[in-house]
C-alpha cells in the first residue's frame, strides 16, 4: 500500500480507536489515517479508568483463560487473543517507554500509576506516524460506495475513504446504532453491564466507604454468584464482586428491572457450623468478654458492630448470656444477610455496554464486516463485554490491532 491516494477514517478517539489508528499508520507506510472523534475529549475513559491510573490490561496469559473473563463474546476473544494477547500488548507499550506492573489481583497498570503516561504515549505514536485528528466530528450517516464509503458529519461535511474502522464505544439505547443497521448490520440490543447494587433506605448504607476483602454475593434464584471485595457505598453495594456479578448478570438483571435479593456472606471462608462452634468456644474459654470485642470474621469493626445490632445484640452483650435466638441471628447476619435490590448505579464515564454490532457479522481474523467489505469494527460496539480488571481495554487493544492490518480488503497485510 504505496500511494497516499489511499485513507482510513477511523471513528472514535477512545482505545480502541486510537490503537486501530497508530498501528495503521505505522503498518501502511503512505496510507492517510484520519481519526473522527465526536466530542472535545481524546481516550477519556483511559483518563479516568482504575482511578486515573488506567488499569491497562490484565496479568494472565492463558487465552483460554483469558477469555473466560468475557460474559458476552468469550468464543470471540479466543480467536482474537491468539493474535495480539496481554502479552503482546505488555510489550508494545513497553517498547514505547510504558512500563507495566500487576498488582496482587492481576490488574495491570503503567509504573508510574497515571494514566497521562498512556495517553502521552498513544499521542506521541499518532504524530509520529502522521494520524490527522479531527476533534467534534461527529459521523451522522455511513454509506458503502463502489469504491469504498462517504461519511456525513453533523455540520455537513461529506468525507470518503475507501477503509472505514468503526471504534465508536458502546451506545447505551438501540436506535443509536441507526446509522450501522442502515448498512445491513444487526445489534444486539444494549444493556448496562459494570453497575452496583441500590438499596435504597437501606441502614447499612450509614457505613460507607466500608470495605470487606472477600465477600461471596448471591442473586436470589439463579446461579449468579462472585466473591472477592466488596465496598459498601452511600448508595448500596459495589466492589469488585458486584461488579463482576453485574456482568455476569447484565441481561437477567435487566429483563427483572433491576429488583431483585442479592445474599452476602460476609465471611465465605466460614460455615454456619464453624461460627457456631466458634461461638461456644468463646462461651466457654472466655463467658465474660463481650461480643463487640470479639470480631469473629475479622471484619471491618464498623461492619461487625453494625451486623451485632442487626442481630439485636447490644454492645454490653457477653457471651456468657448470649441468647440462642441471638446467635442464630448473628450466624444467619455473618453468612447471608438478605439485601433488597431496587436499582443499579453506573459510573458515567466507566460506563460499558452489553450488547453491540452481532459477533457473527464480523471476522475476528481481521475485524472486518462479513457484510460490508472495507468496514472493520473495534472495541466496545462489538457484542464484546468483560469483567472489571483490564479485560475490555484489552479487546479494545486487541481489536484495534487486528483492524488496523487492513486483511482481508484486498490490501497489502
Amino acid at each position: 500500500m504505496s500511494h497516499s491516494s489511499q485513507q482510513l477514517i477511523v471513528i472514535g478517539g477512545g482505545a480502541a480507536g486510537f490503537f486501530c489508528a497508530v498501528n495503521a499508520a505505522r503498518m501502511h507506510p503512505g496510507l492517510k489515517v484520519v481519526l473522527l472523534e465526536k466530542t472535545s475529549k481524546l481516550l477519556s475513559k483511559v483518563r479516568i479508568s482504575g482511578g486515573g491510573r488506567c488499569n491497562v490490561t490484565h496479568h494472565l496469559f492463558d487465552t483460554v483463560e483469558f477469555a473466560k473473563r468475557y460474559p458476552r463474546g468469550h468464543n470471540f476473544v479466543k480467536k482474537t487473543f491468539h493474535q495480539f494477547s496481554s502479552a503482546e500488548c505488555i510489550d508494545w507499550f513497553a517498547e514505547r517507554g510504558v512500563r507495566l506492573k500487576a498488582e496482587a489481583d492481576g490488574r495491570m497498570f503503567p509504573v508510574t500509576d497515571s494514566s497521562e503516561t498512556v495517553i502521552e504515549c498513544l499521542l506521541r505514536e499518532a504524530g509520529r506516524y502522521g494520524v490527522d485528528i479531527r476533534m467534534n466530528a461527529e459521523v451522522k450517516t455511513l454509506q458503502k460506495t463502489g469504491d469504498g464509503f462517504v461519511l456525513t458529519l453533523a455540520g455537513g461535511q461529506e468525507l470518503r475513504a475507501p477503509f472505514v474502522c468503526v471504534a465508536a464505544g458502546g451506545y447505551p439505547k438501540a436506535p443509536m446504532f441507526d446509522w450501522l443497521r442502515a448498512l445491513g448490520h444487526t445489534v444486539a440490543d444494549p444493556t448496562p453491564s459494570l453497575f452496583t447494587f441500590n438499596l435504597p433506605k437501606h441502614p447499612i448504607t450509614a457505613l460507607m466507604g466500608v470495605a470487606v476483602e472477600r465477600a461471596r454475593v448471591k442473586i436470589e434464584g439463579s446461579k449468579l454468584q462472585e466473591e472477592g471485595p466488596v465496598l459498601i457505598t452511600h448508595w448500596g453495594l459495589s466492589g469488585p464482586a458486584v461488579l463482576r456479578l453485574s456482568a455476569w448478570g447484565a441481561r437477567e438483571l435487566a429483563a427483572g428491572g433491576y429488583s431483585f435479593k442479592a445474599h452476602v456472606h460476609w465471611v465465605p471462608g466460614q460455615t454456619e457450623a464453624d461460627l457456631k462452634a466458634t461461638i461456644a468456644d468463646a462461651r466457654k474459654t472466655h463467658p465474660q468478654k463481650k461480643l463487640e470485642n470479639h470480631n469473629l470474621g475479622q471484619l471491618p469493626a464498623r461492619l461487625w458492630n453494625f451486623l451485632l445490632r442487626q442481630s439485636g445484640i447490644s454492645e454490653e452483650q457477653r457471651f456468657a448470656d448470649l441468647p440462642a435466638k441471638a446467635e442464630n441471628a448473628l450466624v444467619r447476619a455473618l453468612t447471608d444477610t438478605v439485601f433488597h435490590v431496587e436499582g443499579k448505579t453506573t459510573f458515567k464515564e466507566e460506563f460499558v455496554t452489553a450488547g453491540g454490532i452481532q459477533l457473527s457479522e464480523v471476522d475476528p481474523n481481521t475485524m472486518m464486516s462479513r457484510k460490508v467489505p472495507g468496514l472493520y469494527f473495534a472495541g466496545e460496539v462489538l457484542d464484546v463485554d468483560g469483567i472489571t480488571g483490564g479485560f475490555n481495554f484489552q479487546h479494545a487493544w486487541t481489536s484495534g490491532w487486528i483492524a488496523a492490518g487492513l486483511k482481508g480488503s484486498g490490501t497489502p497485510a
